[in-house]
């Protein structure tokens, strides 16, 4: 049965975004999401989140479980019935853990595939390659305290947080077919500091997907050791496109 509720510590959270034009990412979505534009582009990136003493429902702490994740995702909106909703599609997700690989898609929403993470983080650095068992992911960022946020998409470091914020509700393809699974982050804090970052990712560097010219590093944040949990969501009926199934190679 999957928990309601996952109760853990975010010990890093590292968000790093891309730009990108929006006809490209459309073609990634499955229906019924489109691209949530800022400043007339797309946006998409990875997060890099290390998390500790989860506690999925009523079951006892893991306090001892401390595992690293890396989660491709993009900015997106639908519409229901109830007007028109902002989230992230996460295409996928990847962790240290063979217990979150396990448990992911039954003890909690959403799969998890198995990667090997390195990580380093001096100083307030953050350091990271991360090599999936499958070999489709391949990741590598480096990132150090910024003085302010540098990016064409967000004026300010508050309307940066403030769009991550609202975009806590994130889908993620489900094991079940035509149907996608829902999960809400819930934090304590949503406090971020800026962050310079360089990173090599295996998904947008590849130019079958995105053509030179059409995706551009925009900017990184960070948020460190903040209670968070994550709500399942009511899940989404899903059409799957063929870009789709590539993005989640």
């Amino acid at each position: 049965m999957t928990a309601r509720t996952v109760a853990c510590t975010i010990e890093r959270r590292l968000l790093v975004n891309y730009r990108i034009e929006p006809e490209i990412v459309a073609r990634l979505l499955p229906w019924p999401f489109r691209p949530q534009l800022v400043a007339g582009q797309a946006v998409g990136g990875v997060c890099f989140i290390r998390l500790s003493g989860l506690r999925a429902g009523r079951l006892p702490r893991m306090p001892r479980l401390v595992c690293e994740n890396a989660a491709h995702r993009f900015a997106v909106e639908w519409d229901d019935a109830s007007g028109t909703h902002a989230g992230v599609y996460v295409p996928r997700r990847d962790t240290s853990s063979r217990i979150t690989a396990a448990a992911g898609g039954k003890a909690f929403p959403g799969s998890y595939r198995l990667a090997r993470f390195e990580v380093d983080e001096p100083a307030g650095q953050v350091r990271i390659n991360v090599t999936s068992r499958d070999g489709q992911v391949q990741l590598a960022v480096t990132a150090a305290p910024a003085d302010a946020l540098i990016s064409e998409l967000f004026k300010t470091l508050d309307d940066a947080v403030g769009f991550f914020r609202r975009g806590a509700l994130g889908f993620s393809p489900s094991a079940h077919a035509g149907c996608l699974d829902g999960v809400r982050l819930q934090s304590a804090s949503w406090a971020a500091q800026p962050m310079r970052a360089e990173i090599r990712s295996s998904l947008f560097d590849d130019t079958a997907l995105f053509p030179p010219g059409t995706s551009s590093l925009d900017s990184a944040l960070v948020m460190r050791n903040v209670s968070a949990r994550w709500d399942t969501d009511h899940p989404l009926t899903s059409a799957q496109t063929p870009a789709d199934r590539t993005a989640r190679r």
